[in-house]
């Protein structure tokens, strides 16, 4: 009756109530609808921004927003090839979280992907990028970047429980950050790091020389007087009344050979006086290019050389003496970074006392009054007088005795004597020559046995020899100005290694018998006589040695050697 009353019906009532409800339940679907679209726009708007390509799913009723963004391997790009690339930041980074690696132009490789559930586009993460460390670090420092001492003892000491934020490289001004700590949320158990950088920080050009590379400065050249068979050839008269063709396609031959010739000679001779530029890795020498004196440090003034002969190969130490004697040339107490570790058979050799220097006194490189003493002392011409007075006393005796003889008996007994004597002179002679090869003997075994001399003074002295000897000296097979340091000379040497594979082969066979008498117990009298064949060959190796000496080693403690430490651990970083 109420209902009749009222003039509503049940069903009316029902419809009241159930519609809005109804309504009600669909407005929280309404809602994550809106939102999921809103933030799939601005998804799409950042990934569009920071040029990101992405595959996209989303749920508007569950307002789950699912974004698939591939990982990439990334290498600086070539400092030759892409010079525009490589000295000016990207035009557009990406200001997404992870994306700092975009500050940068990369050589990049897709490695995977990552797909994240996103609800809200403030949880958008872009993949961090895999680098090589040396090479991440090689590419700031060239760019002008200047490493924190601070940042790389902390990070060597605590590893990756380095506090986030902390500071590894800073612009060259000092006031800002280029590289430092990042949260690990995206690492996999790598070393998280985040880079940042400014075109007006770049302090450095293409014309600067890049970490892992030395300069060697070109040898004095002289000019060949020697006259090439074939441009005499060339310039012989010829018959004009000669028509043969086939005398004519040999001329032509001939021509063409010699012009191909002439600018392979010409090359060479280019190549000889202008400097080279090598590029040392962890495992020794990568490439060298030949740059003229001051021209820029790019493609357009660099000419690659034939390396192969210097190459660290297993069986073979050519590869390993260069890498180690270039390390040594380049490598100087303001050297932060450098790639090749000398091995330590190497520095032990260079620094041990393994020339005698009663050898050098023998080879004319030392005065014998310069050494302390080690020889037998001999008076030759005390012996000598000796001698001559007691033969000249036999015969005073002899002819005394004759002359108290008949005529007969006198000319027999001087004939007699006289024949005597010859032969004692004959055998005084020989006697003579039997003990001087016994001295020579004798002064060669002291002289093999005498106190050991460091390298560094047998080197000094060698530079001395070399430098006595005139350009014009038959035999000479280095030339170097007289006035240049120790350091300058090798540089040079290390310039003709480069160039000159015979040459470079003869310098690491006399140091291979070096280092194995000295690692044998101590020469022996075939290498003596290996060094009277090649003298000079073993001046000038031991110019390298020298080098290898001196080489500056870096303390406990210092930047330097925090650095090389920590990119020995993490060879491969996460950059975002």
């Amino acid at each position: 009756m109420s209902s009749t009353n009222s003039g509503y019906s049940a069903t009316d009532i029902i419809t009241f109530i159930g519609v809005p409800l109804a309504v009600l339940g669909v407005l929280p679907i309404l809602y994550n609808t809106v939102a999921t679209l809103a933030a799939l726009s601005k998804i799409k708007r950042m990934l569009r921004h920071g040029r990101l390509t992405a595959l996209i799913r989303s749920d508007v009723v569950n307002r789950v927003i699912e974004v698939e963004l591939p990982r990439y391997a990334v290498t600086p790009c070539d400092r030759f090839t892409d010079t525009e690339l490589y000295w000016r930041p990207s035009r557009q980074p990406s200001f997404i979280p992870g994306g700092s690696w975009t500050t940068f132009n990369w050589r990049t490789r897709a490695i995977g992907a990552k797909t994240q559930r996103l609800e809200y586009a403030d949880q958008l993460r872009q993949p961090q990028v895999d680098v090589a460390f040396d090479e991440l670090v090689a590419y700031l420092l060239d760019l002008g970047a200047v490493p924190d001492a601070h940042g790389w003892k902390l990070l060597r000491s605590t590893g990756l429980w380095t506090p986030t934020g902390c500071s590894l490289m800073s612009s060259p001004d000092g006031f800002h950050n280029a590289l430092t700590i990042a949260p690990l949320d995206d690492s996999d158990g790598h070393l998280s790091l985040k880079a940042n950088w400014s075109s007006d920080w770049t302090t450095r050009d293409f014309s600067s020389l890049p970490p892992y590379w030395i300069r060697l400065p070109p040898p004095i050249t002289r000019v060949s007087e020697a006259v090439d068979p074939v441009k005499e050839a060339s310039t012989s008269k010829e018959d004009p009344e000669v028509e043969d063709v086939e005398k004519g396609k040999a001329k032509e031959h001939i021509n063409s050979r010699k012009a191909s010739l002439d600018s392979i000679q010409k090359q060479a001779e280019k190549n000889s006086k202008a400097s080279i530029t090598c590029q040392i890795s962890t495992n020794g020498l990568i490439s060298a290019m030949s740059q003229e004196d001051g021209a820029l440090f790019s493609t357009a003034n660099l000419q690659g050389l034939h390396v192969e002969h210097l190459r660290v190969r297993s069986g073979k130490s050519d590869g390993v003496w260069f890498a180690s004697f270039a390390t040594a040339f380049g490598t100087t107490s303001q050297t932060i970074l450098w790639n090749y570790k000398i091995p330590d058979e190497i520095l032990n050799f260079a620094r041990r006392d393994t020339v005698p220097c009663g050898v050098l006194v023998l080879l004319g490189i030392v005065d014998e009054s310069q050494t302390p003493a080690w020889a037998s002392n001999y008076n030759a011409n005390e012996e000598a007088s000796e001698l001559f007075f007691k033969r000249t006393a036999e015969q005073r005796i002899a002819v005394q005795a004759e002359s108290q003889m008949p005529p007969p008996q006198r000319e027999i007994a001087a004939r007699q004597r006289m024949q005597k004597e010859m032969n004692q002179r004959m055998q005084d002679m020989r006697d003579r020559m039997r003990l001087d090869s016994q001295r020579r003997e004798t002064r060669t075994s002291e002289a093999l046995q005498s106190p050991k001399w460091d390298t560094k003074l047998v080197a000094d002295h060698n530079l001395q020899w070399l430098r006595q000897r005139g350009d014009g000296d038959a035999g000479v097979i280095f030339h170097f100005d007289a006035s240049l340091p120790l350091r300058s000379v090798a540089g040079m040497l290390l310039h003709r290694m480069v160039l000159d594979g015979e040459f470079a082969a003869s310098i690491c066979r006399m140091l291979d018998l070096w280092k194995a008498w000295a690692d044998n117990g101590g020469m022996r009298k075939s290498d003596l006589e290996a060094l009277y064949e090649r003298q000079e060959l073993f001046a000038l190796a031991s110019l390298l040695v020298a080098l290898v000496r001196d080489t500056v080693t870096a303390h406990e403690g210092t930047l330097s050697l925090d650095l090389q430490e920590c990119l020995r651990i993490w060879k491969t970083v996460r950059l975002g």
